[in-house]
């Protein structure tokens, strides 16, 4: 049921490291945030496009492991995928890793594929569709094609 894993290329910014010269950890989840936004364009819609069709899609939870520190100017890898979903919730996966300078990264791989790089930070994060009132909205019956487009990717479909 996950999708395949979209691959976003992003450099470590000056402003985003501590006094330790290493990422600070908030960073990351903006990180993921990152990844959430070009994963849904990567499945062929804006984000800001389905806000404006009157659905939200609030963090409810959020879970993360640190194992590596990024530092200011690497490359970095953020490969994000979804890992459940239904008509009400979406639930992504999410992985930071550092890559070589310069090096080609692929746009997707599979669900059950290696991610290129090493592995800084993981975690997922858990979310709700709602509507602009914030009650529970079902995607598939509000906006039924983003819901179809979602499980074709999730099916390992483009």
């Amino acid at each position: 049921m996950a999708s395949p894993w979209h691959i976003h290329p992003l450099r470590v910014r000056y402003q985003e490291t501590d006094q330790m010269a290493v990422v600070y950890h908030i960073n990351y989840l903006n990180w993921f945030e990152i990844g959430r936004t070009e994963w849904i364009r990567h499945a062929g819609y804006r984000y800001a496009d389905i806000e404006q069709a009157g659905l939200l899609l609030p963090l409810i939870d959020l879970q993360s492991r640190f194992l590596l520190p990024a530092r200011y100017d690497e490359e970095l890898a953020i490969c994000t995928q979804v890992s459940s979903y239904s008509p009400l919730r979406m639930t992504f996966a999410s992985e930071v890793r550092r890559v070589d300078s310069g090096q080609e990264l692929p746009r997707a791989v599979d669900a059950d594929a290696a991610r290129p790089g090493e592995l800084l930070v993981e975690g997922t994060t858990s979310h709700v569709w709602v509507n602009r009132e914030w009650r529970p909205t079902r995607l598939d019956r509000r906006l039924p094609g983003v819901y179809e487009a979602l499980r074709i990717l999730c099916q390992g479909g483009e």
